[in-house]
């Protein structure tokens, strides 16, 4: 596991509704949570065998709960000085509204300024309408000049 998220086991309590108690953990969910919160709130499925080995070299991870229910959680991976990459942003569909991705992203935040090198990138990608979040908090789109794209491993779910 990551230095980081091994260290950042501490976690702090706000009230955010009159009968509900939301609890930060700076820590990754378990694989089994991980991919029911995925699938839940809508992403791409993951399998068991790449979530097990990709949470764990996780640089930096936030989980929210109430109580014992993992209703949101975002990750940032990358090689910890010249890439990041936020990842994983995800609320429960039942708890969406609420300033929860928000949050998420406030806690992001506070990881990147802190361990982002001068010079150096953060990026994500972004379904919409999410990307107006996460333009809130200084990302931008590098189009028209640059385009994201990806590839994904045949075979998987």
């Amino acid at each position: 596991m990551n230095k980081n998220i091994e260290n950042a086991t501490e976690h702090h309590e706000t009230s955010n509704h009159l009968y509900e108690l939301l609890r930060v953990d700076y820590a990754i969910p378990s694989v089994e949570e991980y991919r029911a919160l995925r699938k839940e709130a809508g992403l791409s499925q993951i399998t068991e065998e790449a979530a097990a080995k990709g949470l764990p070299n996780s640089l930096f991870a936030v989980t929210l709960r109430l109580g014992q229910e993992l209703i949101g959680m975002g990750r940032v991976s990358g090689d910890g000085g010249v890439f990041f990459l936020v990842t994983d942003i995800a609320v429960k569909p039942s708890h969406q509204g609420k300033g929860y991705g928000r949050k998420l992203m406030e806690e992001i935040m506070e990881y990147l300024r802190r361990e982002v090198p001068a010079g150096s990138f953060a990026t994500l990608i972004a379904d919409k309408p999410a990307d107006q979040l996460y333009a809130q908090f200084g990302f931008q789109l590098v189009s028209p000049r640059s385009e994201g794209m990806y590839w994904r491993q045949p075979g998987g779910l």
